[in-house]
């Protein structure tokens, strides 16, 4: 280590908060693999006394974090709102809100913005007309993309080698008949739709929801968003699809000119 990288290190260690840090680490251990915790096997985890894992656990379930039922903690609805609050506000998601409100008006459908983590989508915003079919998509939430119609969108650009490369050598995970099943499977898809400019679906991952989405290209032309229209039936008729369509790559485009229009840096 030299001395700019320790004068650094230890400028960091002067300015932090132990106890804040250690809150936010047992935080962290809550996670979709294990959801629920009690204070000895986090005082485990954390290597911490369990009298000082007791007192966080109290504190944070008193301000709402986490929620307890017996000895055994979950996270509370505090998080959830911090995770809403976060993605409301992503520059994206309210430059995208305009466009997304646009499409459901003139379509009447629910008009959605959804981001490529990892092998999963993460829908940041949403706009639905009064009165329509809900769904079980909501922001904030986390769908795998090679079984989305959205994801498809996202990762419309990818060839066989970068999909090998993010998803690996296994069966993909099957969530209806339409799902593909390998890469291979997922790759001949892309095709389809780079051919034809979006991607479609028709009960593609939820049952009665059919999909239709475009890409949303950054300043470089590279893939930054999703954007989709959800329609709460399967049949899909030729022209109905065609002006729908047309009307999803005209937003998507749409939103991709004012992304053009901004800083480098906007997200970032």
């Amino acid at each position: 280590m030299n001395d700019t990288t320790e004068t650094s290190t230890q400028d960091n260690d002067r300015y932090t908060v132990p106890a804040l840090e250690r809150g936010l680490r047992l935080l962290a251990c809550f996670s979709p693999a294990q959801p629920v915790w009690n204070a000895p096997e986090l005082a485990r985890s954390l290597q911490l006394p369990r009298s000082t894992v007791f007192r966080m656990l109290t504190t944070l379930e008193t301000s709402g974090y986490l929620q307890r039922s017996g000895t055994d903690y979950r996270l509370g609805l505090a998080v959830l709102r911090l995770g809403y609050d976060y993605l409301s506000t992503q520059p994206l998601a309210q430059l995208a809100e305009p466009v997304l409100q646009g499409l459901c008006d003139a379509l009447g459908m629910t008009s959605n913005l959804a981001l490529l983590d990892g092998t999963s989508v993460v829908y940041v915003a949403r706009i639905t007309p009064p009165g329509a079919f809900q769904g079980a998509v909501r922001v904030g939430s986390r769908l795998p993309a090679h079984a989305t119609v959205l994801g498809r969108a996202l990762l419309q650009d990818q060839d066989a080698a970068q999909l090998s490369a993010l998803f690996g050598g296994e069966e993909l995970p099957q969530f209806s008949e339409s799902t593909p099943r390998h890469v291979e499977d997922l790759a001949q898809l892309l095709a389809q739709d780079r051919q034809r400019g979006y991607a479609m679906g028709e009960g593609f991952y939820e049952p009665g929801i059919s999909s239709i989405a475009a890409p949303v290209r950054g300043v470089g032309g590279e893939v930054v968003a999703g954007l989709a229209v959800a329609i709460p039936f399967t049949e899909l008729m030729a022209e109905q699809t065609a002006h729908w369509a047309r009307q999803v790559c005209d937003a998507a485009e749409a939103l991709s000119g004012h992304l053009r229009q901004q800083h480098p840096d906007f997200l970032r």
